[in-house]
């Protein structure tokens, strides 16, 4: 029986096919025998076949889905994911693109919680860059800055506009995140500011001019307040006239002005109107005068249009005052084809606008005279002015004589090229028109008579009118004057030269005394035949006349060019010609920039009147002064 029972006491361990090793083990002993069994597992449910998905999958999306293991395997299935909110399998690519998609389908109680994105709290969301304020000293915060000053003075616009519900509302929505300067700002800083920048500009661009022209005018604010702009005009490098005014409260005296903008070394002109104020100005200023000839046309003509006969036609109005006129006056252009233009009024202080008026009217003279006749008019109105033929005969005759007044105006008027060289020419032409004719009517008679009244009055300074036209290649051969003249002008011109080139070897001889006076540095020693350490005769003055026959070969081979066209401009005949004459070139310079009217000034004041208007009466002198400045030159 032992050897029985050792035999048989071998013990025996089952391992079910879905069990594991790691099972705990029983032993049961059955009639002697003891068995080692591990208890078999149930089979796996779908739910419990599903893994979470490795911890390299960091998606949030990756709460909801995990994988399955492969049949037979350990290895997980990753070429479809498994929904473990609905067991179904959702192919996977390498992202969570499908997976995203199935949850936003199939399960909208967590599609946004699947969405949301891990933020990290100090990074900004896009809300916050947009509309999170500029710094006032950004780049952007200052360049819109600088557009709401070039806003205020280009369009005369008042300093109060910042504070404006409008203006505010429009920049909230340009530019949210801008925040809007004070008006106190814009005033105390950033006008000042701008105003100094463009001043530098200004200042650095009349050091390096050859010449200076001023032009002055006064004028009187809403507020009783007395201005006086100055502008003046100088030709570049380039040879292109520039002009910059600024404005002066008439407390501050006219030196006090020149010499804050760097010009009482400029030896400037000074062009004004007639006014005995400005005359007296100039003289205490020690400045040479030159009388504004548009102001001198303008007083001439006046005298002309104070004619009885010229008067009397100037003096029948009607179409202002009625409205039924002027509508029937529209229907007669209509039916008669002509320009529908509106007649002119005329400004006393403009004769221009005068003859606008009359030359309107003889245009539209049959029209005028269809609608004056109309039954429409006549039972409206009692009192009508019809003009006889002898006032349309007198209206022509106007036209006709004041026609070489209007075209010298609108000449003169001219900005962008020198006028000055003009003013001998259209004087003598214009004295040459005022002489009768055998077929001069009454009233043309009339009005040349009082125009060769007024001739005498004018332009003392001829000196400086000739020396303009000489310089000026349209004129340069002088026609208009006698041969003495003339020949007095080319010599005053030849003395200009000689002072030009004087000045040139002042300026060498200062600059080699400078070199000279510079220490030789010790470390670098002159070689021994270098041309430094051979003696060198002083260079000798060249005489004075040598200098005189330079200077007078200069002006003779310019006089002997081709003179420009009337239509040509001389400033670009100059820039081609420059090299040509070194030391010419200088004094043209000095007389081409030379206005013949005080017009540009006049205008300036134009753009004051809009500024200080009844809203801004209270402006202080500095600030109409910085604003004035700035509406010319911002660009």
């Amino acid at each position: 029986m032992a050897s029985r029972k050792d035999s048989t006491s071998a013990t025996t361990a089952v391992v079910p096919a879905t069990g594991t090793l790691d099972s705990p083990v029983k032993q049961i002993q059955i009639e002697g025998l003891t068995h080692s069994l591990v208890p078999f597992s149930a089979p796996m449910t779908e739910d419990e076949r599903v893994q979470t998905a490795p911890a390299g999958f960091k998606a949030d999306v990756w709460a909801y889905f995990g994988f399955k293991a492969k049949e037979g395997s350990y290895e997980l299935d990753k070429s479809h994911a498994v929904c473990k909110l609905c067991n179904a399998r959702v192919k996977y690519s390498g992202n969570t693109t499908n997976l995203r998609a199935h949850v936003a389908r199939h399960h909208d109680n967590v599609a946004l919680q699947a969405n949301v994105k891990r933020v990290d709290p100090a990074q900004r969301t896009i809300k916050e860059v947009n509309f999170s304020k500029l710094p006032a000293t950004s780049t952007r915060a200052t360049n819109i800055t600088q557009s709401v000053l070039s806003f205020i003075c280009k369009d005369m616009r008042p300093l109060s506009v910042v504070e404006n519900e409008g203006f505010r509302n429009m920049m909230t929505t340009l530019e949210p995140r801008y925040t809007i300067p004070s008006r106190q700002h814009i005033t105390d800083i950033a006008l000042p500011k701008l105003y100094g920048q463009v001043k530098a500009t200004v200042l650095d661009s009349l050091s390096s001019a050859e010449g200076v022209a001023l032009t002055c005018d006064a004028w009187t604010s809403r507020a009783t307040e007395s201005y006086v702009t100055l502008t003046a005009h100088h030709i570049d490098d380039q040879w292109n006239l520039k002009s910059h005014s600024y404005g002066e409260h008439m407390a501050a005296l006219l030196n006090e002005a020149l010499t804050e903008w760097g010009l009482d070394g400029k030896d400037p002109i000074i062009v004004t109107d007639n006014a005995s104020n400005m005359t007296v100005a100039a003289r205490l200023a020690g400045l040479t005068h030159v009388q504004c000839f548009a102001h001198s046309l303008n007083l001439a003509s006046q005298k002309a249009l104070k004619i009885h006969s010229v008067a009397r036609l100037l003096g029948r109005t009607f179409f202002r005052r009625s409205t039924l006129a002027s509508e029937q006056l529209k229907q007669k252009q209509r039916l008669l084809q002509l320009p529908s233009h509106r007649l002119i009024t005329d400004v006393i202080t403009r004769w221009n606008s005068s003859y606008e008026m009359i030359e309107r009217f003889l245009e539209q003279q049959p029209a005028i005279c269809a609608a004056l006749l109309s039954a429409e008019v006549r039972r409206s109105v009692k009192d009508i002015f019809t003009l006889s033929e002898s006032d349309i005969t007198c209206a022509e005759e106007v036209v006709r004589a004041l026609k070489p007044m209007k075209d010298a105006t609108l000449v003169m008027s001219e900005e962008s090229m020198p006028t000055l060289s003009l003013i001998a020419r259209l004087h003598a032409k214009r004295l040459m028109g005022a002489e009768e004719s055998p077929d001069d009517t009454q009233t043309v008679k009339d009005i040349k008579a009082a125009i060769a009244q007024d001739r005498g009055k004018r332009y003392n300074e001829r000196k400086t009118l000739y020396m303009a036209s000489a310089v000026d290649p349209r004129f340069k051969d002088l026609p208009f004057l006698s041969e003495a003249e003339a020949s007095e002008t080319y010599s005053r011109l030849t003395k200009a030269v000689v002072a030009v080139i004087k000045k040139q070897q002042n300026l060498q001889e200062d600059t080699d005394k400078q070199v000279e006076n510079v220490p030789e540095e010790a470390d670098h020693p002159p070689f021994e035949d270098s041309p430094a350490s051979i003696p060198q005769p002083p260079l000798k003055r060249p005489r004075t006349s040598c200098i005189g026959r330079l200077a007078w070969h200069n002006v003779k081979r310019f006089k002997d060019e081709t003179p420009l066209p009337l239509t040509g401009n001389p400033l670009s005949w100059w820039r081609d010609h420059e090299q040509e004459y070194p030391q010419l070139f200088r004094v043209a310079k000095c007389f081409l920039c030379i206005p013949g009217t005080c017009v540009y000034a006049e205008r300036v004041f134009s753009s004051a009147g809009d500024i200080v208007n009844a809203q801004r009466s209270v402006l202080k002198a500095g600030h109409v002064d910085q604003l004035v400045f700035l509406n010319k030159k911002l660009d």
